[in-house]
C-alpha cells in the first residue's frame, strides 16, 4: 500500500523581485509545497490563479494593478477555493480591515520568521 502524498500550490504575488525570489526560495524547499507561479502586479496574480488555481495565493498588499485588494477579490470571484494570505509590509488596521474585507485568510508582515510564512501558507492550504 502506497500512500500518495498532495503537495500544496501556492502562487507568490510581490512586486519586489527579491521578495518574490526569497519566498520562492523558501517555499520551493518545503517537501510538500510547490510554488505553481510567480506574478509581479495584481493582473499578472489574477491571470496565473485563474490559469494554475492554486490552494494558496501569497499576496502582496500594495503593488501596481490595484494592489492586493483587487487581486484578492477577482482571484475568489474566479478561483473561489483558493485561499489568500496577505504578506504586507504595512501593519495598520486600516490595511489589515481592507484585506480581510477582500477576503484573506491571514495576514503576515514582512519580515516574519521563515518558519512562520511556511506555517502560515500551510494553515491556508488546510481551511
Amino acid at each position: 500500500m502506497s500512500t500518495v502524498t498532495t503537495r500544496l500550490r501556492v502562487l507568490i504575488s510581490d512586486d519586489d523581485p527579491m521578495i518574490r525570489d526569497a519566498l520562492r526560495e523558501v517555499l520551493d524547499s518545503e517537501p510538500d509545497i510547490d510554488v505553481v507561479g510567480v506574478a509581479g502586479d495584481a493582473d499578472e496574480a489574477i491571470a496565473l490563479a485563474v490559469e494554475h488555481a492554486p490552494a494558496v495565493v501569497v499576496l502582496d498588499v500594495r503593488m501596481p494593478g490595484g494592489g492586493g485588494p483587487r487581486a484578492a477579490r477577482e482571484i475568489l470571484n474566479r478561483a473561489p477555493r483558493t485561499r489568500i494570505l496577505a504578506f504586507s509590509a504595512y501593519d495598520d488596521s486600516g490595511t489589515v480591515a481592507e484585506m480581510m474585507r477582500a477576503g484573506i485568510v491571514e495576514y503576515l508582515l514582512k519580515g516574519s520568521p521563515n518558519t512562520e510564512i511556511v506555517a502560515a501558507v500551510r494553515r491556508a492550504g488546510t481551511e
